[in-house]
């Protein structure tokens, strides 16, 4: 019939880039039941049930655009036309979702056999609704939604209770998805975890000190040979550090001048800087010397053992070795 075709004319145009794009959307088979308003109803029964299609689209993952057609299973010829928007509610986690549907409904009574005289062959509606939603198995999705229609006086206000059972297409889901059945993994053959190498421990750096104290006879200048190591010491340790500088300093008991023993301090340090200069081939430039007299003892001047401490020339030198473990 006319009517009919134009309902899957319009149908077809509008869904075509749905069709072609096949990504999330749905077609269905749709059940309803309206009770029309009293001034239009076609008969004395006011009830009116229908059969039908739709196809809709996900715009996203709370929005749908849908397009329905409806015939009455009953003697009346009544064809539904509708156009709607449905806006999902809540959480796509849920078991059931609730909806919110907003859209345009037209009835076509062109073809109905005992339309009322005077009775306008097609009205048109604004339509509100609520529902809810859940997806079975399989990739099918349930809907039950209340619908209120309404519009100009003549179009006359119905209200209508719409089942919808839809196949979805393109992994679009409104509802969680169905539980997969876990599969036995493989065996793996088991692996035996390598010890962690230990950590590497961290190098330790120690701060070495090595003295000299050279005495010396009385009222005399000459380093005796039984100094030899401490001197062998002093040199090993400034040619591996070249960076290190020696200062030596003299000293005396507590006989003699002051002056004079100033000087015997000096000269005592000095031959002890010559000795590391000419037998052990330290730069001069490395080492110092400095007499102090008798300004700076050690020991008691009243013994001969606290003179003996007291003359002498000394020296102290500090440098860092990296030690690994």
């Amino acid at each position: 019939m006319k009517g009919k075709n134009v309902i899957l004319g319009a149908m077809a145009l509008v869904f075509a880039g749905a069709s072609i794009a096949a990504d999330n959307w749905y077609l269905g088979a749709t059940a309803g039941h309206y009770d029309l308003d009293s001034d239009r109803a076609i008969s004395d029964d006011h009830n009116t049930l229908t059969a039908g299609l739709q196809l809709g689209k996900y715009l996203s993952d709370n929005v749908a655009l849908e397009l329905g057609y409806g015939a009455n299973v009953g003697h009346d010829d009544i064809d539904v036309l509708s156009l709607n928007t449905l806006i999902f509610l809540g959480s796509e986690a849920s078991n059931w979702r609730p909806y919110m549907l907003f859209g345009a409904n037209q009835y076509d009574f062109k073809d109905a056999s005992n339309l009322v005289s005077g009775h306008d062959d097609r009205s048109t509606q604004i339509m509100v609704g609520l529902g809810m939603a859940t997806e079975l198995k399989g990739g099918l999705e349930f809907r039950a939604d209340l619908r209120g229609m309404g519009g100009h006086d003549e179009d006359g206000e119905d209200i209508g209770v719409q089942l919808s059972l839809n196949k979805l297409f393109g992994g679009k889901s409104v509802a969680p998805a169905a539980v997969v059945t876990p599969v036995a993994a493989p065996a793996v053959t088991e692996l035996r975890a390598e010890p962690e190498p230990e950590p590497e421990s961290e190098p330790e750096v120690r701060t070495i000190t090595v003295r000299l104290n050279v005495e010396f006879e009385f009222n005399k200048d000459t380093v005796l040979a039984v100094y030899g190591d401490q001197l062998d010491a002093i040199a090993a340790a400034m040619r591996a550090h070249d960076d290190i500088e020696l200062v030596l300093e003299g000293h005396t008991d507590s006989r003699g001048s002051d002056q004079y023993n100033m000087s015997l301090s000096d000269r005592r340090a000095k031959a002890v800087k010559a000795k590391l200069v000419n037998d052990y081939g330290i730069p001069a430039a490395r080492v110092s010397a400095v007499g102090y007299g008798e300004s700076r003892p050690i020991a008691t001047n009243s013994t001969e053992e606290g003179r003996a401490r007291n003359r002498r020339v000394v020296g102290e030198m500090s440098f860092s070795e990296v030690y690994n473990f």
